[in-house]
């Protein structure tokens, strides 16, 4: 699995805004990020949110991601909108729910689809919640503490081509 970019957030724009317009917490993109068990990626929205917390990092596929924006016809969509911490290169997120995996030697285990909401909508443009639904990236555990880091030839690489 080839980690793209590295997304976090220090507040949430979307979480408790049900009939109100959202937040503007800008979303940092980093070449590194420090991965703490049982509590999620330093820095982030979701750090310490609640104990057995099951999006303590949450991924998304670039092929999905490339699929979405010509779907969508827009080739200018930037991965960030989707408030997905990691893009990672790999087809089926789906097939790891329930299972541990190594990512850059830090233990995750998946533990179901990150469902997308109807926030989606406006973040990503009309019908992206339901086009998105069934691949809407991967909610994790985080199991082992330890460092993920862009892989710098891909991440370098635009993602649309």
């Amino acid at each position: 699995m080839i980690l793209r970019h590295i997304f976090i957030s220090s507040g949430h724009n979307f979480v408790g805004r049900h009939g109100l317009e959202p937040e503007t917490h800008a979303i940092l993109s980093l070449d590194r990020v420090e991965c703490v068990a049982g509590r999620g990626l330093r820095g982030d929205r979701f750090f310490d949110h609640k104990p057995g917390f099951k999006g303590q990092v949450t991924l998304f596929s670039a092929d999905v991601f490339r699929k979405l924006c010509d779907w969508q016809r827009t080739p200018a969509l930037c991965p960030s909108s989707l408030r997905r911490n990691l893009i990672v290169e790999h087809n089926d997120l789906n097939t790891l729910i329930g299972q541990e995996f190594s990512l850059q030697g830090v233990l995750l285990r998946g533990t179901e689809e990150c469902r997308p909401c109807y926030w989606m909508n406006q973040a990503i443009g009309p019908g992206a919640e339901d086009w998105l639904r069934g691949r809407g990236g991967l909610r994790c555990h985080i199991l082992t503490d330890g460092w993920l880091e862009r892989d710098a030839m891909t991440a370098a690489a635009p993602l649309l081509s």
